[in-house]
């Protein structure tokens, strides 16, 4: 998730309510089951999981193996025109082991807990390791990027529990749809409302040293009004979203500025062809963002199958522009001690001043690449430590030194040049963040 702000969202804020009961702290020392987190299983069971399908992997001889067991529970309702539509409970469990053989991997999942199922699936993905071709990016992580100790164990505040059920939060779903239908007599459908409260915890080892794992929610609250009437109908949405329900923004301020996105979109109009400042909104912006992480990713630049393939060093962006990542904010989705490899994750600089100062490379693919291009030196403190399966939190931000904020920043729409408009709103574009 690439983190965007904007004036809407923080005048939302101003007018957060405690919509939700207060969450259950885990206790020091107890597992998440003993503190009635809504998980079936402990983490000295996902613990124990864990060394039983190392164990079994090594004996079957492989080289090296790394597993993760994971457990996920939440409940989803929905509501539309102020009538009941879903309610939907969810819970799954998996546990996933990677063998390798060499430079050979194997990769095999099961959902059964049980030994025998364990056994089966070790050796299916060790099966898979010793006929699949040969890999040189294939293996683990260098035991001295992995987060052991203390690192692994660091508290960012990921775990919120909501103690919602299925009542409480269609109420909260209608409040939020009855306040977009209330802006104005121009709205006239909702495509509804609707709550999702997600929990999920896991543990994760391989066979150089690394453990650890860590519990985390999400809980949401979301409405998609329709304004207009006829052939002129248009439609558009909003949500809030947070690790803490307590964080979320009112039901009423979502529902309103949902309505009010749906408005703007009533009577527009086309223009000719041309070029012209744009501005995009703050979740749009993101997507901009979340095509640059794709382009410098480890994958796209092993496979070379990136337009920014050898971009190191080099300007891509403004010179006002300055890109940094944080996986350390506390709350904040895309934070974590480690990524899905169990490589430590380090606030880094990513663009500076436009210049490009590192990728988001992860495992042995950073070895590979590091290799291939010497300006990636010895040690992974600017490659991020991240898989790209993980989030991200990337706060952009600019600089100028002959121009004041006031001065410019919105002056292309306040001071349009004839026959030059300022294009601005939300565009569709294929870009996911």
């Amino acid at each position: 998730m690439i983190r965007g702000h904007s004036q809407s969202n923080q005048n939302m804020a101003a007018q957060k309510s405690k919509i939700a009961p207060k969450s259950t702290p885990q206790s020091a020392g107890k597992s998440h089951a003993e503190t009635d987190s809504g998980f079936a299983y402990s983490r000295e069971q996902f613990q124990q999981l864990i060394e039983d399908t190392l164990a079994i992997a090594k004996k079957l001889g492989a080289t090296d193996a790394a597993a993760e067991v994971s457990e996920g529970a939440g409940l989803s309702v929905s509501v539309r025109k102020g009538k009941l539509e879903n309610v939907e409970r969810n819970r799954d469990k998996s546990i996933g082991v990677s063998v390798y053989v060499g430079q050979r991997r194997g990769n095999a999942s099961t959902s059964d807990f049980s030994p025998q199922a364990l056994e089966q699936t070790v050796r299916a993905a060790y099966d898979i390791a010793r006929y699949t071709a040969e890999d040189p990016a294939a293996g683990l992580p260098d035991v001295e990027d992995l987060a052991l100790g203390r690192a692994a164990k660091r508290d960012l505040d990921l775990f919120h529990p909501w103690a919602i059920d299925a009542e409480a939060a269609a109420e909260l779903a209608r409040r939020c749809e009855d306040a977009a239908l209330a802006v104005d007599p121009r709205i006239t459908n909702s495509e509804g409302g609707g709550v999702s409260a997600q929990q999920s915890h896991f543990w994760a080892g391989n066979s150089r040293g690394f453990r650890g794992g860590y519990a985390s929610s999400r809980h949401s609250l979301s409405v998609s009004p329709i304004a207009g009437r006829g052939n002129d109908m248009q439609r558009d949405f909003w949500y809030t979203s947070e690790r803490d329900a307590r964080d979320m923004a009112r039901p009423e301020a979502v529902g309103r500025y949902a309505a009010e996105r749906a408005l703007a979109r009533l009577k527009s109009r086309k223009i000719a062809t041309c070029e012209v400042p744009v501005l995009f909104e703050n979740t749009l912006a993101a997507g901009l963002l979340g095509a640059y992480v794709q382009a410098t990713s480890g994958g796209s630049l092993y496979r070379k199958a990136t337009f920014l393939l050898d971009s190191l060093g080099k300007p891509v962006f403004p010179k006002h522009i300055s890109i940094t990542e944080d996986p350390h904010i506390l709350k904040a989705k895309g934070s974590a001690p480690f990524d899905d490899e169990g490589v430590l994750t380090r606030k880094r600089n990513v663009v500076k001043n436009g210049v490009v100062q590192g990728y988001f490379l992860c495992g042995r693919r950073c070895l590979h690449l590091r290799q291939q291009d010497h300006r990636l030196g010895p040690d992974r403190k600017n490659e991020g430590g991240r898989a790209l399966s993980f989030s991200v939190n990337l706060r952009a931000r600019w600089s100028y030194t002959t121009f004041s904020p006031s001065s410019w920043q919105f002056a292309p729409l306040r001071r349009p040049q004839p026959g030059k408009p300022c294009v601005g709103g939300r565009f569709p574009m294929a870009l996911h963040s």
